[in-house]
């Protein structure tokens, strides 16, 4: 579903729902403290987040899994495969598609052996037997099964922690207090509108990055859709990239497209004279046919200091 206006601005209903967030809140805080976490015997770096969806985690955990690859090391990387319904096994792109194993896991499986299981232990373990010497696990940031050797935190600049309640009152999963203290480091992406930076280079160090669109030459006008956290993050890059924007067109997160979908933005791709465009991460809810019709933005990491990520790498390698 598409975030609630009020997560981000406040309200009424945010102030109505904000017990039952505290609620939440305290549960995920015993949860962490009452936890056993595996330990699989090589290290494990964690990225998540504090919030929910649309963060920018997909693109750091590729950004690590290449620069760990160019080390000489043999990294895994570990999904809950999220939207898929398929659990305990690799993914394997040439069998499994997006409703399988979700989305994300079949773009992260292109960087390196992926691991989809809600049991994050289970997975480490295979992936470990499987000749893994190091994991990435992707957004298991409050799961206490598996211990993380390095723990980074992925915050979007623009939009922050939103209006500062965790769900369902806003969109936290967890008191930022509590998740700051278990945390290694904070990715800061794009703008720092809300002045997050400072704040938080006082609890953890924080590093600077920004999603950096790879080349597109159009060749004329485009209707861009997304279903995923922030569809307007997209359409923003398309607009830094002066790209002649006929028309955007939202989906809520992880979208799976119908036939009557597709017509529709077929039909209004014909409408306005344009080529359709999207995401990666929603190419790969396409049909074979249908991602042969449309145009993909490659996204990277760019980061300010590099060598600053690397050194928190090296120093659990």
């Amino acid at each position: 579903m598409r975030p609630p206006a009020f997560w981000q601005k406040g309200g009424w209903q945010a102030e109505v729902l904000e017990p039952i967030g505290a609620l939440v809140g305290f549960l995920a805080r015993r949860r962490q403290t009452r936890a056993r976490p595996f330990d699989p015997g090589v290290p494990v770096i964690c990225i998540g987040n504090l919030t929910v969806g649309g963060q920018g985690k997909t693109p750091v955990v590729l950004d690590l899994a290449r620069r760990l690859l160019a080390k000489g090391r043999k990294p895994a990387i570990l999904s809950r495969g999220y939207k898929g319904r398929l659990s305990g096994l690799r993914v394997d792109p040439s069998l499994h598609g997006a409703g399988d194993v979700g989305d994300e896991p079949l773009l992260l499986a292109a960087a390196a052996p992926t691991y989809i299981d809600p049991d994050r232990a289970a997975s480490a373990k295979r992936a470990v037997a499987e000749g893994a010497d190091c994991l990435l696990m992707d957004d298991g940031f409050q799961n206490p099964g598996l211990k993380k050797h390095l723990s980074f935190i992925v915050i979007d600049g623009p939009s922050g922690f939103g209006n500062g309640y965790v769900m369902p009152a806003g969109p936290l999963r967890e008191n930022p207090r509590d998740g700051l203290q278990r945390a290694d480091a904070v990715v800061l992406i794009g703008e720092d509108r809300l002045g997050l930076k400072d704040r938080l280079a006082a609890v953890r160090p924080v590093l600077l990055a920004k999603l950096m669109p790879g080349a597109l030459d159009p060749l004329g006008p485009l209707v861009a859709f997304a279903g995923i956290g922030r569809p307007e993050k997209f359409f923003d890059s398309l607009r830094e990239l002066n790209v002649p924007l006929a028309a955007t067109v939202p989906f809520d997160d992880h979208h799976p497209y119908s036939a009557a979908d597709w017509a529709q933005l077929q039909a209004l791709a014909k409408q306005q004279g344009a080529r359709l465009i999207t995401t990666a991460k929603d190419a790969v809810r396409l049909t074979p046919e249908q991602r042969a019709e449309v145009l993909v933005l490659p996204v990277a990491i760019g980061w300010q200091d590099p060598d600053a990520l690397t050194a928190l790498i090296e120093g659990v390698l």
